[in-house]
């Protein structure tokens, strides 16, 4: 019998599901509501800026690391 069957990927699923509602419901009890959103928007922002650089430094010959 193999790692991966059905009965384990259900056993998976439905961790990972009670999981998630129990993180929502600590999150909404903490107060913790639209940081998601924010952190995201840093993530993304971080990400765009050390790509702009790297792309920058390739246009004016410097080593790309």
């Amino acid at each position: 019998m193999g790692i991966v069957n059905k009965r384990n990927a259900i056993v998976g699923w439905l961790v990972i599901k009670a999981g998630k509602r129990q993180a929502k419901k600590k999150a909404q009890a903490a107060g913790v509501r639209g940081r998601g959103i924010a952190t995201g928007a840093v993530a993304g922002l971080g990400g765009v800026l050390v790509l702009w650089r790297k792309l920058h430094r390739q246009g004016r010959g410097g080593d790309a690391a």
